[in-house]
């Protein structure tokens, strides 16, 4: 093997366009493995990892970029550095024709002070994210913090500042927002509309925007708020400010909120607010009890129990329409029963997720549904599966936690890192159920339905040569609207041999009636 270790000082790049980078510095002929990012400690574990050690990269910082490079060959090492160097200083920077080029400014205050400037999107390591957060506020910017890995003193100390100065901070370890019609982070093209959302959870947000596009409304705005802002400690700072926003916003006329279950004080501050609005809302806090929540509810609020039905009640709301699911009990049974019967034996069930979020709403589904399932999100210790590289009876796993994401791209900016693990639990004789989410839109792969097809065939080729049979569940998150074409990405899936639906409630309903037809149920044996 063939090894190359560069550290660049004080060289700082986004570290979204690092990790394509580093996704197609791997897709080298030759390459077996490769590191493209700033001197962050989990960066500089992964290239320890690798095998490289030198007083170098122990005292690099995270203003310092970092280059390690495997290949079997000198040449493919060779052509690994030419493509990381013209990506990051030549050629490869020029953008597309037709495309005005963009101006690039020293500082965030150079080019605040330009004017017209309304957001700072800030993505960089975060212990210097506050600092540039900071510098946005002062100088009359909104925030969307994608960077993650920011105290939450320092979150509460942003939050604070920017609302005493009219200013939303969204995050940090903010992934979504639809901001006047612009996509920031993780965004889905969905159409103009009534109604107006906001979430402290990424992919959640995604999926009731591609299902109210779907159903044919739209959107007025998507404020995302960052996973913390509902804790006791950040006590909802920006998701008030949201609301508040929704109030009084002529384009809106139903707001809708979306949030792992807040700390009770909070929600109950929430529900307060939204009860003495003028306008209706819908609440989904997910893994709550829905009854729970019926018994506390208003006239004005409609509690959902997932984020598919959020998406329709908002609907409704707004368009005076009925509707109640995208896909119904008959259609759902008709495919469980098609589908379980290539399942052989009661097979488990297996999801891997990219989508947090996602998963997370699959637990509950299955949960509700009396079914068990293992993950390295579940909320019930009973549940948390000690290694999160072995699957265990009935599992889902979130594959966009750190653990999965150290060094490496998100399975959003890089569904191909899912793969060997999809192939693997294909290759298992005790599981019978395998399902996956694709999330399309702005800041996405290209094709990821493209990339997971071709695991679907080779699952299918695997279990052919088994003698047993597989079901395969896609769920597709996106719009018409969005540039992978969610149409194609899902006729993509089909021909490959998966059941495609656009719901994840859906998409876990159907594998939970799978479960229960083949008599799944079985517990995890340690």
């Amino acid at each position: 093997m063939f090894k190359r270790l560069a550290i660049k000082p004080n060289n700082y790049h986004d570290s979204i366009v690092l990790m394509r980078l580093a996704r197609t510095v791997r897709n080298i002929d030759r390459v077996v493995e490769a590191q493209v990012g700033m001197a962050t400690e989990l960066n500089k574990d992964a290239v320890r990892e690798m095998g490289f050690a030198s007083q170098e990269l122990e005292t690099a910082t995270p203003n310092d970029l970092i280059v390690a490079l495997v290949a079997e060959t000198e040449d493919a090492v060779g052509n690994a550095e030419k493509v990381v160097a013209e990506s990051l200083e030549g050629p490869a920077r020029q953008h597309e024709p037709g495309v005005q080029k963009a101006r690039i400014y020293a500082t965030l205050s150079e080019a605040a002070a330009t004017g017209g400037a309304g957001i700072a999107a800030i993505s960089v390591p975060g212990e210097y994210a506050a600092r540039e957060a900071r510098e946005a506020l002062a100088n009359g910017l909104h925030v969307f913090l994608f960077s993650d890995n920011v105290s939450v003193e320092d979150e509460v100390a942003l939050k604070k500042s920017g609302k005493e100065k009219g200013l939303f901070v969204m995050g940090p370890d903010c992934g979504t927002a639809v901001i006047g019609g612009l996509g920031l982070g993780f965004a889905n093209k969905a159409r103009r509309g009534k109604i107006g959302i906001v979430a402290a959870a990424g992919t959640g947000l995604q999926q009731v925007m591609a299902i109210i596009d779907r159903l044919g409304e739209g959107i007025s705005e998507a404020i995302g708020t960052g996973g913390r802002d509902l804790s006791k400690e950040v006590g909802g700072i920006t998701t008030f400010m949201g609301l508040t926003f929704l109030e009084s916003d002529p384009n809106t006329r139903v707001k809708v909120l979306i949030s792992k279950p807040p700390h009770p004080d909070v929600r109950d501050s929430l529900i307060r607010m939204l009860d003495e609005g003028t306008k209706p809302a819908v609440v989904c806090f997910m893994g709550e009890e829905i009854e729970e929540a019926r018994r506390k509810r208003s006239g004005k609020v409609l509690f959902a129990g997932d984020l598919e039905k959020a998406a329709i009640l908002a609907y409704q709301l707004a368009t005076g329409e009925s509707k109640e699911s995208l896909y119904s009990d008959d259609e759902l049974d008709k495919m469980a029963c098609r589908v379980a019967r290539t399942v052989d034996g009661g097979g488990y069930f297996r999801g891997l997720y990219s989508g947090g979020t996602l998963c997370h709403e699959t637990l509950t589904i299955l949960r509700r549904m009396g079914i068990d399932v293992y993950s390295n999100i579940a909320q019930d210790r009973r549940f948390l599966i000690e290694d999160a590289e072995e699957s265990c009876a009935n599992t889902c796993i979130d594959m966009g936690e750190d653990y999965f994401t150290r060094g490496k791209p998100h399975p959003m900016l890089d569904p191909g890192m899912r793969v060997p693990r999809y192939l693997a639990e294909a290759g298992s004789k005790d599981v019978g159920i395998l399902l996956f989410d694709v999330v399309l839109g702005y800041g996405c792969h290209r094709d990821p339905a493209g990339v997971m097809a071709d695991a679907v065939r080779e699952a299918r080729r695997i279990r052919k040569d088994m003698g047993q049979g597989l079901a395969q569940i896609a769920v597709v998150v996106g719009t018409a609207g969005d540039p992978q074409g969610l149409e194609k990405q899902a006729a993509v899936l089909r021909e490959a041999g998966a059941e495609v639906l656009f719901s994840n409630r859906a998409a876990g309903d159907l594998a939970a009636r799978i479960i229960k037809a083949q008599g799944g149920t079985r517990p995890c044996l340690r």
